[in-house]
Order: C-alpha cells, then sequence, then structure tokens
C-alpha cells in the first residue's frame, strides 16, 4: 500500500467539562477537530485548522504533537478558548448543553495555506455552513470531501446546509439531523429525501444501534460495536467521521468494498471513543486494537447464506 494521502479537517478545538453517570471532567480537551484529528491521524496524516485562545494549555497542544498532525492551521487568538459544558442522563442518547462560551471561536474564520487547499481529502466539521462552502471553494480538487452538521445549522439556515451536501461527496448527519433536514420521520425515506434533494451519498449514524450509508446504486448497513466501558459519548461522531475517513484516505479506495471497510472503521473509532472522558482512549490505542475490533465486526455481519427452501 502506497504512502496515505493527507487530509484536512477544520472544526473546533475546545475545553470541554462533561457529567455522565460514570463521572465528571472540568476543562478536558475536546472539539470536533480534536476528536477527528486523533481519530484520523491513527491512519493518515492531518492538518488541522482551528483557532484556540491564548489560555490553551501547553500540554494540549502537546498531544496534537505527539500524533501526525500538522498545527500550522492551529490559529492561536487574542482571548479565551472555546468552553462547552454538559452532562448525559443514563439514556446517553443525546447532551444536554449546559453552557456554551464561544470566546475566539465566534469570530473564527479558517484560514487555509497551499497545503491545506492541496489535501486529497476534507472534513468539514460541524461549523457554520457558510464557513464549510467558504472552505471547499479554496479547495483545489479534493479526492473525497466529509460534511457534518448540528440541529442549530439546520434550522436556521437550512437551505445553505442543503448547499454544503450537494457540494460534498458524504454528508454526514445523525437521526435528529437528517429527520429534520428531510422532512421525513422513517430514515430511509429521508436518506432518499436527502439524496432527491442533491445529496451525493449520506451516511446517518444511529449511536448505538450503527450506522447506515446510502448512495443512489448502494446501501450499506453496519452495527455499532458492543461497548460495555461507555463513559462519555462526546465525539463520537467526530471520531467516527475519522475513522472513515481515514481509512478512505490510507486505501486509497473509492469501491463499495473501500467505504464498506472505512463503516467497520468509522464504528470501532467511535466505540473508542466513547470508553472514557476527552479523547484519551483515542490517544492510547493502537492499530492492533483497532484491527481486533474491525475484525470483529465483520464476524458479526458476516455469514455463509444457506439454501432456504
Amino acid at each position: 500500500m502506497s504512502a496515505p494521502a493527507e487530509i484536512l479537517v477544520v472544526g473546533s478545538v475546545a475545553l470541554d467539562s462533561v457529567r455522565t453517570p460514570w463521572g465528571e471532567v472540568s476543562e478536558v480537551l475536546g472539539g470536533s477537530a480534536s476528536y477527528f484529528s486523533f481519530s484520523a491521524s491513527l491512519f493518515a496524516p492531518v492538518r488541522l485548522v482551528a483557532v484556540v485562545g491564548e489560555d490553551f494549555p501547553a500540554e494540549s497542544r502537546a498531544l496534537f504533537e505527539s500524533r501526525p498532525v500538522d498545527l500550522s492551521g492551529l490559529e492561536t487568538a487574542r482571548g479565551r478558548t472555546f468552553r462547552w459544558r454538559g452532562e448525559y442522563s443514563a439514556e446517553l442518547g443525546h447532551a444536554h448543553t449546559l453552557e456554551t462560551q464561544l470566546n475566539v471561536f465566534s469570530s473564527f474564520h479558517p484560514r487555509l495555506d497551499a497545503h491545506h487547499r492541496g489535501c486529497s481529502y476534507v472534513f468539514l466539521a460541524n461549523i457554520d455552513p457558510d464557513l464549510q462552502l467558504e472552505v471547499l471553494g479554496q479547495m483545489k480538487q479534493p479526492r473525497l470531501a466529509l460534511s457534518d452538521t448540528m440541529n442549530y445549522w439546520i434550522a436556521r439556515k437550512p437551505d445553505r446546509v442543503l448547499e454544503v451536501l450537494r457540494a460534498v461527496d458524504v454528508a454526514l448527519l445523525n437521526e435528529e439531523e437528517a429527520r429534520a433536514l428531510a422532512g421525513e420521520t422513517q430514515l430511509t425515506r429521508a436518506a432518499d429525501r436527502l439524496l432527491d434533494q442533491g445529496a451525493r451519498a449520506v451516511i446517518i449514524k444511529k449511536g448505538e444501534h450503527g450506522a447506515i450509508y446510502q448512495d443512489r446504486e448502494t446501501c450499506i448497513v453496519t452495527p455499532a460495536f458492543p461497548v460495555v466501558a461507555l463513559k462519555d459519548p462526546t465525539g463520537a461522531g467526530d471520531s467516527f467521521a475519522g475513522g472513515f475517513l481515514g481509512w478512505m484516505a490510507r486505501c486509497g479506495g473509492s469501491g463499495v468494498g473501500a467505504v464498506a471497510q472505512a463503516l467497520a472503521c468509522g464504528t470501532t473509532m467511535a466505540s473508542l471513543a466513547i470508553e472514557d472522558f476527552s479523547p484519551r482512549r483515542l490517544l492510547e490505542t493502537d492499530r492492533a486494537e483497532i484491527v481486533q475490533r474491525v475484525e470483529r465486526l465483520h464476524r458479526m455481519v458476516h455469514f455463509d447464506l444457506e439454501p432456504l427452501f
């Protein structure tokens, strides 16, 4: 296998305070770009574009530097770093946001240099869709662009969110986001509706029930990895995106087999991320553990079809 292509990620680097039934942490490293970078960098080199404040901890920066993550696009602006505080109930399905301090992130304007613009793979995390489109407009010719979004943007800028979906190769949404944007309650119909609205392909994340990939010719369903030591769901979606796009950059493929393997890698990285607070498990894992989990997922879904009648 040839050297994997570089991945560009544009998103948030934050300090999170999280409480779940299994513990609580205060001002630990978080943000969409952080989870994605630590996940994807296990497969391919990453170039990160984000902003932090003057108070961003040196030890958090060192975590990025310990991985193949280029920080030339990590701007340090005057002010405080973006902060988020939330909690999860026992169901762990959705975070309840208690406080959001955008701080320097409120005026974030992605600055891409020639290296960023030349990346073959790009992940647009859940930032303002206007910024996502601005980033896409600066890219040369990415081989695969993946976008994420959130209900906040769907409620306020649905037309611009749809414009992003039409511009990228794969759109990543959770169940609520897919239903809200498509105006359909049934997920298969929601996926079909998004394709009818111009999306090339969609991945709908279903939490503990896995994920669905759908384009005009293909539908692939992957289960969630059976995690028994769940602690914190924060960053699961961005870790999924990192595993998915990381594998696509590593293998350089584009067929159904590559997508199916990428879904398994995404599911595996999400399963690791939720086993601890902050991206700790993503930093502790290694390729042997990733391979073990991906192989287990394959065994879960593969069976020899015997004659039915």
